[in-house]
């Protein structure tokens, strides 16, 4: 019997190998090829100062000449669409007159702004002096508010940013606080002060007004960012899971749906278990709206939940590079990639008693001394209860031994059952006996 159950173990496991790894079905999948990232797209995405910072951070990450110069080209005039003349002589210098004449400094249209910059400076200085000696709240915010939309044009963060903040206390509606948080969250993202964002998220959702679906969505994206930042990725990826799709194109001075689909889905791939994945992300009809604007990423959750291990690595191998040049996911990318590999290791090995490294190998694209250094961090770690048969290459899991564990459970229960009947017998035998004085007390005597 013992040797017809190994057979039928080892026929098991081959089977689930070829189903995970080498022997999987030939599947439609989206074309992706590690191709360069189509920058003029990407950048059509978003608007406003984030639209120049990433195209600025894609030049100065990309290897690729014609990547980078075409990201400068955009920012360069992106950037003669607004007002910020600090951050068009930096995008001038790093051009370094490589797109010819007409990307060049144009003095006169510095000169010309930070002109008109001055007078509207004294302008607003000049109104909201009047707004608070009339002690007109509203006006006073407005004017507050003004100040905040100034300096965040011309690139000046910080003094925004307090701008912003000093609206609080002349806010007489929740539509105010809202503007006020929304205002503050957009800034302090900018300057990558993401304990800000946590706290200006949780004062606009205690407001006591509800809030509309657009506001809580760009809330779950501000939200998701800062746990992102400080790498609570089931967190992050919990905020993104939630964002409903009246997100839209409503926030693109902040983040795309794209992003949401991409942040959210890697982030819960990372962290979620098996029933978590399935029900949060797959079955969440919100959030498939999102992944189906990037097919890469829906691919890649579906071969993970269906065991299709190889093909799921290849994709996020694909994405990789690509990945790499996002302002906000950039430092994170070799970490979730690590524990996306780390539980596919452990989900291929779970369901065996053992499995041949070689054909693991295969199934994983790599070789195996490599796998084997992996599964022996995963098993000191204690993530993976198996030990490796170096010499044959096998590796064989610690399950427990339910035949010897159900014994000792059936002895146990006998042991009580023996021990519950005595004390029921004894019982019985002193009721029995007593004759009625038993339990009084020796000088309880009638007289």
């Amino acid at each position: 019997m013992e040797g017809d159950d190994e057979t039928t173990s080892v026929t098991m496991i081959d089977d689930e190998i070829y189903i995970n790894g080498g022997g999987e079905e030939k599947r439609s999948k989206p074309n992706l090829s590690g191709e360069l990232l189509d920058v003029e797209v990407y950048a059509g995405l978003y608007s406003g100062r984030t639209k120049v910072t990433r195209l600025m951070f894609i030049a100065d990450r990309c290897g690729n000449q014609v990547m980078k110069l075409d990201a400068l080209r955009m920012a360069y005039e992106e950037i003669k669409k607004g007002e910020n003349t600090n951050l068009f002589k930096e995008v001038v210098e790093k051009i370094d007159g490589k797109l010819g004449s007409e990307y060049c400094l144009d003095q006169t249209w510095v000169d010309t702004v930070d002109r008109k910059a001055e007078v509207r400076k004294e302008k607003l200085e000049s109104e909201l002096n009047a707004y608070r000696t009339n002690l007109i709240k509203e006006s006073i915010r407005m004017g507050y508010n003004d100040f905040g939309e100034f300096y965040y044009s011309h690139g000046h963060l910080g003094d925004a940013f307090k701008n912003y903040a000093r609206t609080r206390d002349y806010c007489t509606t929740s539509k105010h606080i809202l503007q006020m948080c929304l205002n503050a969250i957009l800034v302090s993202i900018e300057m990558g002060q993401f304990t800000h964002v946590a706290t200006y998220v949780s004062k606009a959702e205690q407001t006591p007004d509800a809030l509309d679906p657009v506001a809580i969505a760009k809330l779950r994206c501000a939200a998701g960012l800062a746990h992102l930042e400080s790498k609570k990725y089931k967190l992050a990826a919990r905020k993104f899971l939630e964002t409903g799709p009246e997100l839209a194109n409503t926030y693109t001075e902040v983040i795309a749906p794209q992003d949401v689909a991409t942040y959210g889905g890697l982030c819960a791939l990372a962290s979620f278990d098996r029933a978590e994945l399935k029900s949060k992300v797959i079955d969440n009809f919100n959030f498939r709206n999102f992944l189906e604007l990037v097919p890469e990423v829906r691919e890649i959750i579906n071969d993970f939940y269906s065991s299709r291990y190889a093909s799921c690595l290849e994709f996020l191998e694909n994405l990789k590079a690509n990945l790499l040049l996002d302002i906000h996911l950039h430092d994170h990318v070799e970490t979730l990639y690590s524990q996306i590999r780390h539980k596919a290791l452990i989900q291929y090995t779970h369901p065996f008693v053992s499995v041949d490294l070689r054909m693991m190998a295969d199934a994983f694209k790599t070789d195996v001394s490599g796998l084997e250094k992996e599964l022996e961090a995963l098993i000191t770690d204690n993530q993976i209860q198996a030990r490796i048969d170096s010499h044959n290459k096998i590796l064989y899991a610690r399950h427990a031994d339910q035949r010897n564990s159900t014994f000792k459970n059936v002895l146990q229960s006998g042991d009580e059952f023996d021990r519950d009947v005595k004390s029921m017998l004894l019982r019985a035998n002193v009721l029995k006996f007593d004759t009625g004085g038993y339990h009084r007390h020796p000088h309880h005597r009638k007289f």
